[in-house]
């Protein structure tokens, strides 16, 4: 177990950042089944036999395969960069990585295959030699441009999402607050510490330089960065899911199918924005929805910043779980 030492500084100098490069690793560990896809097994199904045509044709992701995702034993670093805000593009986040050394990509490398992971020859050949930093990349970049992309204006919309409800908190209520739903792998002990249950154990202090908080849509356990190559961070699965969740046909019949995704997704507030991206729509089109659902007292606006974010009302609850509001209607 680690033990973060935090002050009050360290509540406004902690930031929450999206990384597209690091959702495009975790992709690749649930489509090389390294990861369980859980609610995302369609997702996988459906990218699976695009995905091992990639890995038949560019060796990087091949070698990916040794260097990440052991649970364990030790992974690579450099192929992820610490991301630097909410927007930053893939391409300069690839740039980023690109311009690692390669005495650290090979000392990274080499400390992970004396952990343990099987390569051969060839492998360990490409792996220390002077082109892998480049072979990483272009399968990154590859695996990012055929795949990931495709679905990326939904997960980006899941993940600021949870930032907003995360961050909001923490600016709020502090440090329980945010971590309250984080991970049953960390918890905050008052006053002023956090216990992350990873390994190796130790103890560290923030000094003001505060936490990095990254959600990821892919399924999995927490992990943390607690290493000085990287800020000292936590990668979490976010809140909600990448795969649209369920709509029963009799509530689609009732109020129309997009209004009644809308009402399914709002398990946590949302803008109009982020609610016509996880839904495939035009803005205009979303806000059209929303204003319907919301002079029929179904959802609900409050605005936050510059943005209103919306969510479902009592009624709206009601609506799309009946069995929440009258629990004998279960029985037969």
């Amino acid at each position: 177990m680690y033990t973060l030492l935090v002050t009050p500084q360290d509540v406004a100098a902690s930031r929450f950042a999206v990384s597209p490069l690091v959702e495009t690793m975790q992709a690749q560990l649930v489509l090389d089944g390294k990861r369980a896809a859980g609610v995302h097994r369609a997702w996988r199904d459906r990218w699976r036999e695009p995905y091992l045509r990639l890995r038949r044709a560019l060796p990087g992701l091949r070698l990916m395969r040794l260097i990440c995702g052991n649970r364990g034993a030790a992974n690579v670093d450099f192929l992820a960069p610490p991301p630097t805000g909410i927007d930053v593009p893939f391409e300069a986040e690839l740039a980023a990585m690109r311009a690692v050394p390669l005495e650290q990509a090979h000392d990274e490398i080499a400390r992970v295959l004396a952990s343990g992971p099987r390569a051969g020859e060839a492998e360990r050949r490409l792996l220390l030699g002077p082109d892998i930093v480049e072979l990483l990349a272009e399968a990154m970049e590859a695996l990012w441009r055929e795949i990931v992309s495709a679905e990326w204006p939904r997960f980006h919309a899941v993940l600021q999402r949870d930032i907003a409800h995360r961050a909001g908190r923490l600016a709020a209520y502090g440090w329980a607050a945010a971590l309250d739903d984080l991970s049953p792998h960390v918890r905050w002990v008052p006053p002023s510490r956090i216990e992350v249950h990873v390994t190796p154990e130790g103890t560290l202090r923030l000094d003001g330089r505060g936490l990095l908080f990254l959600p990821t849509v892919f399924p999995g356990r927490m992990t943390a960065y607690l290493a000085e190559a990287w800020p000292y961070a936590l990668v979490y699965p976010a809140r909600g899911i990448a795969a649209a969740p369920p709509v029963s046909r009799d509530l689609a019949g009732l109020v129309g199918r997009s209004r009644a995704r809308i009402l399914a997704e709002l398990d946590a507030p949302a803008s109009t924005t982020q609610l016509a991206a996880l839904l495939g729509q035009s803005v205009g089109t979303t806000g059209e929805h929303l204003a319907a659902l919301r002079r029929a007292g179904l959802v609900a606006g409050a605005r936050a910043g510059r943005q209103v974010l919306y969510s479902r009302t009592p009624l709206g609850d009601a609506l799309l779980n009946p069995s929440a509001l009258n629990p004998s209607a279960r029985r037969p």
